[in-house]
């Protein structure tokens, strides 16, 4: 297993040839890391000089995977399901003495207003396989044990994180191959405009003051406040890494101890309103590297609640061991939805800061 890095531009980064070895790469969407899908590397075996001490821990790439803390899951769909879907109901009523008013009761009449409930299931979304298999020869086992670095445990550890960056990508920006989008660019959402620029007219938050910023993120919460009918004010905020390493690290003022972060967490409209505190945290998607024809950084807000949002997903199973010729096989299978937007008003996007 090898990863495959870009620099700042975005240019991939040319990795060491392997003698002998076909390799075929994907580079994912994250525009940070990309996996190779099939390395050849002598079940890992590498020479070590008599003079060299070697570190037998094993080191496993890094990557970032955070769409279990961002998401809740929907957990009752099925292997046997091919997608999955859900309703909204619509209520209406008309009034007493006026059609579009208060439902007033005349003693004289006979005839009651009546409410009426129309229940609409949106389009379906597939539920699509995702599969991949470990596989190694007798010999790479045998030679594995001998030097104590499993490679059947290896390929596992391989496999499952390419299913976890996977799933990242579905639930955040989704797949234009099979023309999946996720929560960050669903058609479904409209609340999408760019950050206003305050006081400095520059939309940096290295030049607006603590209160600016306090007004680029209230601004959107209450946009996506109105927009639910003020039913839903939004409970988490995400931010590119960028920006929030920026007021996670900035002081309020150089007399105060308290950062711009833990500042906007209580001092916001959820927090006036509800008591509760908001939830602000970094999501590498928002990161203008994933946006190159704007190349500016990004924010979201919404209400992380399985009755707004959620993501369909089936976990991996696997199949017996299997034996072809020399090689041990393992397939394992899942399937992968695509994230549901029950509620597009509970949602809301800004771009521009940086």
């Amino acid at each position: 297993m090898s990863f495959i890095a870009r620099d700042i531009a975005g240019a991939r980064v040319a990795a060491p040839a392997i003698l002998g070895a076909s390799v075929r790469r994907r580079y994912l969407r994250d525009n940070f890391v990309s996996l190779d899908r099939a390395t050849i590397d002598a079940a890992g075996a590498f020479l070590v000089g008599e003079l060299e001490r070697l570190d037998p821990t094993i080191h496993e790439p890094l990557v970032s995977t955070t769409w279990h803390r961002d998401i809740d899951l929907r957990e009752d769909v099925t292997m046997g399901d091919h997608s999955s879907s859900f309703t909204v109901s619509t209520f209406g009523s008309v009034g007493g003495a006026a059609p579009g008013g208060i439902s007033w009761a005349s003693l004289a009449a006979t005839a009651r207003p009546r409410s009426i409930v129309a229940i609409g299931k949106p389009v379906g979304t597939p539920l699509t396989p995702w599969s991949e298999e470990t596989a190694y020869s007798i010999f790479d086992l045998a030679s594995a044990q001998q030097m104590g670095r499993p490679i059947d445990v290896q390929q596992l550890a391989g496999l499952n994180l390419k299913h976890q960056m996977d799933i990242d990508q579905m639930v955040y920006v989704g797949d234009p191959t099979i023309g999946a989008t996720g929560m960050l660019n669903s058609s479904l959402v409209t609340n999408v405009a760019n950050v206003a620029n305050g006081a400095t007219s520059s939309a940096l938050w290295s030049a607006k003051t603590p209160d600016e910023i306090l007004t680029d993120i209230n601004e959107l919460l209450i946009s996506v406040w109105a927009s639910s009918g003020y039913k839903a004010p939004p409970t988490k905020v995400g931010i590119a890494p960028v920006p929030f390493g920026y007021i996670s690290t900035i002081k309020v003022s150089s007399a105060g101890n308290e950062t711009i972060l833990s500042y906007l967490k209580t001092r916001n409209i959820l927090t006036a309103t509800t008591g509760q505190e908001l939830d602000i945290v970094p999501m590498k998607w928002l990161d203008k590297a994933n946006y190159p024809s704007t190349n500016v950084d990004r924010m979201v807000a919404y209400s992380q609640d399985k009755n707004y949002l959620r993501f369909p997903m089936v976990p991996l199973l696997s199949m017996p061991m299997q034996y072809e010729g020399v090689y041990i096989k393992v397939p394992y299978y899942g399937k992968l939805g695509q994230v549901e937007v029950v509620y597009p008003e509970t949602i809301g996007v800004r771009a521009g800061i940086r």
